[in-house]
C-alpha cells in the first residue's frame, strides 16, 4: 500500500502486450503492482513467454499467451479470469502491430490487406477486448487503450498507424458512450515517443524522440513508468468521473504548434 492516493489494493485485472522490459505494458505492470493491484499479464506467443517470464515472476504475476490473430485466445483468457476472480476491475490494452509493408512507403502505397491487418490487430482488437471483458465488469470497471499523437497529427514515418490511432481514439469515445451505463469507463493514454520494440519498425524514430524532447515544454523524455502512473490513476476510483477521453503523457509536446 502506498501513500500517494492511488492505492489499488483489491483491484484485479489484465494487462495485455508484454514484449520486454521496455514495453509500455511493463511500465504499467510495475506501477500497478506498486499500488497494490493484482493482474494477469499477456504476451503474444510461447516464444515470447520465454523472454518475459522472468519479468512476470518478479511481480508474482501470472503470464499467459494472447494472440489476437488466433481465434479463441481472447475468450479463453477471459474465461480463465472469470474462474479465477469472478470479475475484473480493469483491462489495459497495449498491443499494436502493422506489417512492414504497411509502413515502408507511406500510406499511399499501403496494401489493402496490410492496412486491414494493422487496423484489426491495433484497433479492433480493443473492441473485441471490451466485448469480452464487459461481462466481467458487472459492477463497473476501467478499459484503457494506448494511442499516440500521430492519430491527431501527421507524423513523418507513422503512416498507416496514424490512421489506426485516430480510429482507436474514436473507438474509445464510442465505447465510453455504449458502456457508460454499466459503469465501465473507457479511456486512451497517448504517450510521447518511447523506445519500445514496436517503435523499432518506424522510420525516423530517433528523430521523433529528439523532436519531442526538444519541443516539449518540460524538455524531457517520457518513460514507461510515466505512462504507468497515468494508467494507475485511470484505473483508480480517483478517476471515477473520467471517461471517453485521450490523456497525453508526453511532457506537453501535444500542445505545441
Amino acid at each position: 500500500m502506498i501513500s500517494n492516493g492511488l492505492a489499488l489494493a483489491g483491484k484485479k485485472g489484465l494487462i495485455i502486450g508484454l514484449a520486454d522490459a521496455r514495453s509500455i505494458a511493463w511500465g504499467c505492470a510495475q506501477v500497478l503492482h506498486e499500488c497494490g493491484a493484482e493482474f494477469v499479464l499477456t504476451c503474444v506467443s510461447e516464444k515470447a513467454r520465454v523472454a518475459v517470464q522472468p519479468l512476470a515472476d518478479s511481480l508474482g504475476a501470472e503470464l499467459v499467451v494472447l494472440d489476437f490473430r488466433q481465434e479463441g485466445d481472447l475468450e479463453k483468457v477471459m474465461a480463465d479470469l472469470a474462474v479465477r476472480w469472478g470479475a475484473v476491475d480493469f483491462v489495459i490494452h497495449s498491443a499494436a502491430y502493422a506489417p512492414h509493408d504497411a509502413l515502408a512507403n507511406g500510406l499511399i502505397e499501403c496494401p489493402a490487406d496490410s492496412f486491414a491487418q494493422a487496423m484489426d490487430l491495433s484497433c479492433h482488437s480493443f473492441v473485441r477486448t471490451a466485448r469480452a471483458a464487459r461481462s466481467l465488469m458487472s459492477e463497473g470497471g476501467s478499459l484503457l487503450a494506448m494511442s499516440y499523437l500521430g492519430g491527431e497529427r501527421v507524423i513523418d514515418g507513422y503512416a498507416v498507424m496514424g490512421c489506426v490511432k485516430a480510429a482507436l481514439e474514436s473507438v474509445v469515445r464510442v465505447l465510453a458512450s455504449e458502456l457508460g451505463g454499466q459503469g465501465i469507463r473507457v479511456n486512451a493514454v497517448s504517450p510521447g515517443p518511447i523506445v519500445t520494440r514496436a517503435a523499432g519498425g518506424l522510420q525516423h524514430f530517433d528523430a521523433m524522440v529528439a523532436y519531442a524532447h526538444d519541443r516539449s515544454p518540460l524538455k524531457r523524455d517520457v518513460g514507461i513508468e510515466d505512462v504507468g502512473w497515468m494508467a494507475a490513476f485511470l484505473v483508480s476510483e480517483r478517476a471515477a468521473a473520467v471517461t471517453g477521453d485521450t490523456h497525453y503523457v508526453d511532457a506537453g509536446v501535444n500542445i505545441m504548434g
